[in-house]
């Protein structure tokens, strides 16, 4: 696993947080899903890894890239949650 590199993108959505790793070289993927924790979004991207490093263990000196992405903002908008603020 020395001369791998992998790229790890994490998206968190209101329901579901997702992820994906994908090993540079060889193309191949991993996927996985859990719940979103609202209270704090960090537990569920610590859930998601774990689960990742169950199935490819050692990948995370590896990596290369993270791609992050989020509707939770959005979310919280259109949902008129959130402190109020003015711009």
């Amino acid at each position: 696993m020395n001369d791998e590199s992998y790229r790890l993108g994490c998206d968190i959505g209101g329901t579901f947080t997702d992820f994906v790793l994908v090993n540079d070289e060889t193309g191949e993927f991993e996927i996985n899903k859990c719940l979103t924790t609202p209270a704090d979004p960090s537990d569920a991207v610590e859930e998601g890894i774990r689960g990742l490093l169950e199935r490819t263990p050692g990948f995370m000196p590896h990596i290369d890239e993270i791609i992050h992405g989020t509707t939770l903002v959005i979310n919280a908008i259109i949902e008129r949650k959130g402190a109020k603020t003015a711009l």
